[in-house]
C-alpha cells in the first residue's frame, strides 16, 4: 500500500483505446493535460486513493526474458528519458488495443501518468500511472438561455473509482519494478493482469500469507462444509486466523497440530494441499513469514454464517474459534426428520 500526502502529478496525458474485435479504433492526444487548480485537486486523490489498501504486489513477467515486456519497457523508456512521455503512452495504448481479443472487452479512456513523491514501505519514489476508465454515468448539466435555466444530460468520469490501474514504482528489489495493481470490473481479470500487464505475485510475505490463507478458505469449502457441515467449516476458519493472528512466523507442521482435532482431518488437509499445488502450478512453503496486513483483509472476506432452508441463520464470531465448539450442537430429530441446531447461552445481547 502506499501514502500519497506529499504526491504530485508531474506527466499527464488521455488517450482513448478502442476493441479490435468491434473494428472500433484508438485516438490519440499529442499535448500533456495542464490542470486548473480544481481539476488536478479532484483528479489526485481519484487515481492514487485505490492503491492506499492494496496489500499485495507484482513484478512484471515474460516467458523468455522480462526485459521483452511491453509495459515494462516502455515504463523505462518514460523513468530514463524526459521528453519519452508522450510517445510511450501512446505504445502502451497499442498494446492495450492488441489485448482487446474479444467483444466483452470494453473500449475507453486511458489515463497515463507519472507521480512524484509516492511513499511506499518509508521509500519515496516517483511512479508511472496506467488507468483505463471503462463506464461512464449519466449526471445533468444546467444551464442558462433567453434568461431561463435549462438541463440537459452528459456523460462523464465517476470520481468514486477507477475501473483498472497500476502503479509501476521506480524501485526495483531482486524481482524487478515493483507494480501495484487495482480492478474493479473483474469479470476479465486475464485480459489486465496476465495479457496487458503480464505480471506475476511477488515471491514475499504477502503472497505467502495469501496463498495459505486461500488454501485453507478452499479446503473449508470444498471438503469440510460437504463432509461436514457449515459448523466445522466455520470452526476451521476461526481457528485458522486466530493461529494466524497469533504467530509472526507461520509453520505448516505447527499449524496442522494445532487447528486439527483430529488425525483423519489432517490426512484431508494434506491430499487436498496437494491438489491445490497442483492446479495452482506453484508449491507453497512450509513456514514463512506473516503478513498481518493480509490477515486483515482476507479476514473481512470471510463470511461465517449459517444459513439455512428454515429462513433463520446463525452467525458465528470468527474471532471466537472455540465458541462454536463450546455452545452450538449439531443434531438430528428423528420425529421431525430434520437436522438442528441447539445454542447454549448465559444471557441475551
Amino acid at each position: 500500500m502506499i501514502t500519497r500526502k506529499s504526491a504530485s502529478i508531474s506527466k499527464f496525458i488521455i488517450h482513448k483505446v478502442g476493441n479490435k474485435h468491434n473494428d472500433t479504433k484508438n485516438a490519440f492526444s499529442d499535448k500533456e493535460v495542464h490542470f486548473d487548480e480544481a481539476s488536478y485537486e479532484l483528479m489526485l486523490p481519484f487515481l492514487l486513493r485505490p492503491f492506499g489498501s492494496v496489500v499485495q504486489s507484482f513484478r512484471f513477467n515474460h516467458h523468455a526474458n522480462v526485459d521483452l515486456n511491453e509495459i515494462n519497457a516502455y515504463a523505462k523508456q518514460i523513468f530514463n528519458e524526459d521528453d519519452g512521455f508522450v510517445e510511450a503512452s501512446k505504445n502502451i495504448v497499442k498494446h492495450l488495443y492488441e489485448q482487446s481479443d474479444s467483444a466483452q472487452i470494453k473500449t475507453g479512456d486511458v489515463l497515463v501518468a507519472v507521480f512524484e513523491g509516492i511513499e511506499y514501505k518509508e521509500m519515496v519514489t516517483n511512479a508511472i500511472g496506467i488507468f483505463k476508465i471503462e463506464n461512464k454515468i449519466n449526471f445533468f448539466q444546467t444551464y442558462l438561455e433567453d434568461n431561463s435555466y435549462d438541463v440537459l444530460v452528459q456523460k462523464g468520469i465517476s470520481s468514486k473509482k477507477v475501473d483498472k490501474g497500476c502503479l509501476i514504482l521506480n524501485q526495483t528489489d531482486m524481482e524487478g519494478n515493483i507494480v501495484l495493481s487495482v480492478d474493479n470490473n473483474s469479470y476479465d481479470a486475464q485480459y489486465w493482469l496476465d495479457k496487458f500487464l503480464n505480471i506475476k505475485y511477488a515471491d514475499d510475505s504477502n503472497n505467502h500469507t495469501h496463498n495459505y490463507i486461500d488454501l485453507c478458505k478452499e479446503f473449508s469449502t470444498e471438503i469440510l462444509k460437504p463432509s461436514y457441515g457449515e459448523q466445522e467449516r466455520n470452526i476451521f476458519l476461526a481457528k485458522t486466523i486466530d493461529y494466524f493472528k497469533e504467530n509472526e512466523i507461520i509453520n505448516v507442521e505447527r499449524f496442522k497440530e494445532e487447528v486439527f482435532a483430529e488425525e483423519k482431518h489432517i490426512q484431508l488437509f494434506e491430499d487436498f494441499k496437494k491438489e491445490y499445488e497442483t492446479g495452482a502450478d506453484f508449491v507453497l512453503r512450509n513456514q514463512f513469514d506473516l503478513a498481518e496486513a493480509v490477515v486483515s483483509k482476507e479476514k473481512k472476506k470471510i463470511k461465517t454464517d449459517i444459513k439455512l432452508d428454515t429462513h433463520i441463520q446463525i452467525k458465528l464470531d470468527i474471532d471466537a474459534p472455540e465458541a462454536a465448539s463450546e455452545h452450538l450442537e449439531r443434531g438430528y430429530d428423528e420425529e421431525k426428520k430434520m437436522y438442528y441446531y441447539k445454542v447454549f447461552f448465559n444471557a441475551e445481547g
